[in-house]
């Protein structure tokens, strides 16, 4: 089964809401120029509304060391997510399982970061652009990733409308959204939450049905 996170969760109203349709995980943005981000009182208040065995995600982009553990003093996150130019030596010294974001900019080496951050617990394709490291909405070739015999997640401008098709044709372990289950920018809808991790379940249910014939 794909399992689905929904990043930019900024409220409890909305982490109950995205349990309750039926993601896997909540990623909570602390990347401060973000317009998904929160603040440690917020990330405190989502946790606490989240269900049993939904992991909560921390997203950092190229964070300061006292940044994260500032916020792993008040937040019991589960997993870390990097999202910028991290190293692996960085990103594994909190003591906590981590995501390795790779924006597949045009000339990005993936065999080199696959390399160097064989320790994540998942590593997550996004599109790229210039100005911003995520949460832009747009998509990429999903042909550009290699085969891979290890967890990873499929990130970049999904919605409820492609999300089908990038599972049948890429196979994600995880699916990852944010901007393709908004309103607006941090604003998070029901019906598109619901509609979206829907899909998920239905492009599975196809995948196993498929497979069985």
């Amino acid at each position: 089964m794909t399992r689905v996170k929904i990043c930019g969760v900024r409220s409890a109203a909305v982490a109950e809401r995205a349990c309750d349709a039926g993601a896997d995980a909540l990623g909570l943005v602390f990347y401060p120029h973000s317009s998904r981000a929160v603040s440690v009182s917020q990330a405190v208040e989502v946790i606490h509304a989240t269900q049993a065995l939904v992991t909560t995600v921390g997203l950092f982009v190229d964070p300061e060391v006292d940044e994260v553990m500032r916020v792993l003093d008040s937040c019991a996150l589960d997993c870390l997510q990097f999202h910028g130019s991290e190293s692996a030596a960085f990103c594994a010294q909190f003591g906590r399982p981590y995501i390795k974001a790779i924006s597949m900019r045009p000339q990005v080496d993936v065999q080199a970061l696959l390399q160097e951050h064989q320790n994540a617990r998942a590593v997550l394709f996004d599109a790229w652009r210039p100005d911003a490291p995520g949460g832009t909405g747009d998509t990429f070739a999903w042909e550009r990733i290699p085969v891979l015999h290890r967890p990873w997640i499929l990130a970049g401008g999904l919605t409820s409308d492609n999300v089908a098709a990038a599972i049948h044709l890429v196979a994600p372990q995880a699916v990852d959204v944010s901007g393709g289950v908004e309103n607006a920018a941090g604003d998070k809808d029901p019906g598109r939450l619901r509609a979206f991790i829907a899909a998920v379940r239905q492009a599975d249910q196809r995948k196993h049905e498929d497979a069985a014939v």
